[in-house]
């Protein structure tokens, strides 16, 4: 076939399927007496039954060929004509569906207009958007109050449906499924994107957005400040990880997240130790407390401020990520009896803090004060 004649075969090709689904969805409106014959549900049970089909998209079509045939039919006849196709359909009726139940008939009429024309220049998603500001173009009296009201439905709607869940995947990962309100979800890019933006200078290697975003939530969560969160088993929320002192002091073995099965590396768990909401239980060969977490393990607000006139960036060489945007870190290791005092501080951003207590890299002061990082061989 030369090009044109594959262009204009596929143009067609669409055409004609679209007619033909269209055909189907009319006889699906008036087939309510195959699913009696048969028994079934309705016809789209039947259909998917039969065809071996998603019961959901058969649903779907059956709602879609009900309103098409009862309700929209100037919107029916441009699709039987081939005009509009069925994505464009479930949009614009779904759009109609959705307009006021009071609202005057005439109205509805020139709703039903205005989207089966805008169809010929628009695709699916714009219609969508169309459809959500009819009312503003058919009827600006209105429009803005009907908004209102469509808002707080969404918002409620959004509400009931919120779900999050964890699947532990057993390699170390756990997959979170989540649907937020766009509210909450804007926020939490907002928050994400705080982290992220400026963490991009901190290597160069380039991150991909989806990467940097969940490193950036766990960093979040790292600072969150337990104080403030509800009260939990008695207590402000804190997660205790027990690990004997030989084992935090030589990166040997593992440490326990009390209450769970979770395990983190002795590197993982002195580095928790610097900044974040957790209290180390550091047990004795017999598993009796040595130490409950210290009062001075945690920098204070303070000495970070000091810190941060002192170092005014990240002390990893060549990073360019401002205080405001660092961590302290205990030169000489908590672990290892260093002390929470200025001297023993220093800034480092969440990338270089990790490679500080990787045991994969050793650490080298400079003469200027930064820290080098070299990957052990």
């Amino acid at each position: 076939m030369k090009t044109s004649d594959k262009a204009d075969a596929l143009l067609k090709l669409v055409k004609i399927e679209t007619l033909l689904t269209a055909l189907r969805l009319r006889v699906m409106a008036t087939a309510d007496d195959v699913a009696e014959d048969t028994g079934a549900r309705d016809v789209a049970a039947w259909l998917a039954h039969h065809t071996q089909s998603s019961p959901k998209t058969c649903r779907a079509e059956l709602h879609l060929a009900a309103a098409l045939d009862t309700r929209w039919t100037r919107l029916a006849a441009v699709v039987t004509a081939g005009e509009v196709n069925l994505a464009q359909a479930r949009v614009i009726t779904r759009a109609l569906d959705e307009l006021p139940d009071d609202l005057d008939a005439d109205l509805l009429v020139q709703a039903e207009k205005h989207l089966v024309e805008a169809a010929a220049h628009h695709r699916p998603d714009q219609l969508k958007i169309l459809g959500r500001k009819i009312l503003d173009v058919i009827a600006p009296e209105v429009g803005d109050a009907e908004e209102a009201k469509q808002l707080q439905r969404e918002e409620e709607r959004a509400w009931e449906t919120t779900s999050l869940t964890f699947t532990r995947r057993g390699d170390g990962t756990t997959r979170l499924t989540g649907l937020l309100p766009d509210a909450a979800a804007a926020r939490l890019v907002t928050y994400l994107d705080a982290f992220t933006s400026p963490r991009q200078q901190s290597t160069d290697v380039v991150v991909p957005q989806h990467r940097a975003r969940a490193q950036a939530f766990c960093t979040l969560l790292e600072h969150l400040d337990p104080t403030k969160l509800p009260m939990h088993g008695g207590d402000a929320t804190t997660v205790i990880v027990t690990i004997s002192h030989d084992a935090l002091a030589r990166d040997r073995a593992a440490a326990s997240v009390v209450g769970t099965d979770d395990k983190i590396t002795a590197a993982q768990a002195r580095r928790l130790a610097c900044t974040a909401g957790i209290i180390p239980a550091v047990l004795g060969g017999k598993s009796e407390i040595l130490d409950f977490g210290r009062t001075r393990r945690l920098f204070s607000k303070p000495q970070h401020k000091a810190l941060r006139l002192r170092d005014q960036r990240c002390r990893g060489a060549g990073c360019t990520i401002p205080a405001q945007w660092c961590e302290a870190h205990h030169w000489r290791p908590w672990s290892k009896g260093g002390k929470t005092n200025f001297a023993d501080g220093i800034l480092l951003c969440s990338h270089h803090h990790h490679r500080a207590h990787d045991n994969r890299y050793s650490a080298e002061r400079m003469p200027n004060g930064d820290i080098r990082f070299h990957r052990r061989t």
